[in-house]
């Protein structure tokens, strides 16, 4: 499916800046429309299209680039692990790659089953601080950044899941341990490449998750985004679902072994 660029309201999350469109803006993803196609009754769709995020340039992030963005209802983190896995081996499988994929200095091996790891284990094994005493001194992304991400993904693709309650975004929480979140992102050679979760279906407990980001914001000196009232009310049609976001610029810089992202796309924002 396709769905529009230009929204009237992003999700309203501390650490994504979306570009202004007029009024309006351009979508940091196409998640909030194709979680209103589900609710409408579409049970699997997605979509590959571009996205924009204001500030994000660097050598592994571009403000424009490509996602793909896949949902399915009646299913949850667990199985996009397993789709996801199962997609990535079968692209490298078309393009030559086989079993492994050749990234900087790390060659990675695709066979199944690939790692999975929660986010505390992670930090037990490759950070000085446990994730909670991370969150408490606001050091969470620090350490993830340059502790633990550069080991993920280095022999077998990595999968990082059960987040923080705190970095849930639109994740739902864990019944049997609410202190985390069904939220995974996978690594290759130590780069992100997807982020997915077993979506929270909740419309007031979505719109207290967005009323504590824009407190975030506003304490940040950040725009504050208006909230999406029309997900938000349609949310509660939502059935248990789980989707995925992935990275298609970042998957092809890890196929073809690209060093920066400014190798896999046409004109960076610099030549325009």
């Amino acid at each position: 499916m396709e769905t529009p660029h230009r929204i009237p309201a992003p999700a309203p999350e501390s650490h994504i800046d979306a570009v202004p469109s007029g009024k309006w803006f351009l979508h940091t993803s196409p998640e909030l429309c194709m979680k209103r196609m589900l609710a409408a009754g579409y049970e699997k769709i997605f979509q590959i299209c571009r996205c924009w995020r204001e500030g994000e340039r660097g050598s592994q992030h571009i403000p424009e680039f490509t996602l793909l963005e896949w949902y399915r209802v009646r299913s949850d983190y667990l199985a996009l692990m397993d789709e996801c896995e199962t997609l990535i081996q079968s692209l490298a499988v078309e393009i030559g790659l086989e079993e492994r994929v050749t990234y900087g200095d790390h060659n990675v091996l695709l066979t199944s089953p690939w790692e999975r790891i929660t986010v505390e284990e992670a930090f037990n094994r490759y950070a000085k601080i446990s994730a909670k005493e991370a969150l408490r001194q606001d050091l969470f992304d620090e350490v993830m950044v340059q502790d633990i991400e550069p080991r993920l993904g280095i022999q077998k693709p990595t999968f990082l899941y059960d987040y923080p309650s705190e970095r849930r975004s639109l994740a739902r929480l864990k019944k049997e341990d609410p202190t985390v979140a069904e939220r995974f992102e996978l690594y290759l050679g130590g780069l992100e490449i997807a982020n997915a979760f077993s979506e929270l279906t909740d419309a007031e407990e979505q719109r207290k998750v967005f009323q504590a980001e824009i407190e975030i914001r506003r304490s940040l000196g950040k725009k504050v985004y208006p909230l999406p009232e029309k997900f938000l009310t349609e949310l509660e049609e939502m059935p248990s679902s789980a989707g995925i976001a992935l990275g298609v610029d970042r998957l092809v810089m890890v196929l073809l072994n690209a060093k920066t992202i400014d190798e896999v796309v046409a004109f960076t924002p610099e030549e325009l």
